[in-house]
């Protein structure tokens, strides 16, 4: 195994100005244990544990969190729990998902975009947002249609975000939200290549990409040799993947991950990827 971890590998997110590791914390297992979509259930930490993931992340060379409101408590519980470090970390939140009482729905109105902002910052404790995502209901072109981007680029102005973008599910949302937007959190994994134009957009013009599902929500550690190594070749060789977002909670998992991605990308950048 190669000495090389993702402290060595940390790159910038498209031209955002961010700089952000291979590998990102998805923190909706410490908010959310309701219509998720993982193979088998989990019990959320407590905020011991929460703790002590977070501090193994840093450890492991992590430095980017992806949450959202819609990961139930995920973001009032981070505010508390990363006090002190919020320079060791860029915080990707989002904006157009509610979730209540077991149940989503979505607001991409102006009102609710800037309520969304300020209320995430307050509950993270903090002044700015690294990143904000809107968080798609699947009908990406009528949400890019209402209020939210233009929203969002004002708040981007007045310095309460430093970027924006989309998390989608169609490649036309995708590749529609890339010409306005700075970066796109898009699924691509072993068992769903469908969005790759948008990577190819992306690389072609400079935006940022994150990759949700990069495990396929935790259903490709079910089969294979090492699913996550075959699933990082994959993810990685695309030059326009900036990081990929994983959401275990499990300390054994996260270090795995951790290495794997490290070997897997100093693998390619050896072999001039």
């Amino acid at each position: 195994m190669s000495s090389v971890t993702l402290h060595d590998l940390h790159r910038p997110l498209g031209s955002t100005g961010l700089v952000v590791s291979p590998l990102g914390l998805g923190t909706v297992k410490l908010g959310r244990d309701q219509g998720v979509k993982y193979p088998s259930g989990f019990t959320i930490p407590d905020d011991r544990a929460a703790g002590e993931l977070l501090a193994q992340a840093r450890a492991l060379g992590i430095n980017l969190l992806d949450t959202a409101p819609a990961y139930g408590v995920s973001e009032q519980r981070l505010g508390p729990l990363l006090r002190g470090q919020r320079h060791d970390w860029v915080i990707c939140s989002k904006v157009g998902e509610e979730f209540e009482q077991g149940a989503s729905h979505f607001d991409f109105s102006a009102a609710h975009t800037r309520m969304s902002v300020e209320r995430s910052l307050k509950r993270l404790e903090t002044d700015y947002l690294d990143l904000v995502l809107v968080h798609s209901d699947g009908q990406d072109l009528a949400v890019l249609e209402q209020e939210v981007y233009a929203t969002l680029a004002e708040l981007k102005r007045e310095g309460l975000i430093r970027a924006f973008g989309f998390s989608g599910k169609t490649v036309a949302g995708g590749l529609k939200a890339l010409e306005a937007g700075d970066c796109a959190m898009v699924t691509y994994n072993l068992a769903e290549q469908g969005e790759r134009p948008v990577l190819d957009f992306a690389a072609a013009h400079g935006k940022g990409i994150l990759i949700k599902k990069a495990l396929a929500s935790g259903h490709a550690c079910l089969s294979g040799e090492d699913p996550v190594r075959a699933s990082f070749e994959l993810i990685f060789a695309h030059p326009a993947v900036n990081s990929a977002i994983i959401g275990t909670i499990t300390p054994a998992h996260l270090a795995h991950n951790a290495a794997t991605a490290a070997a897997v990308l100093h693998r390619l950048q050896t072999a001039g990827h």
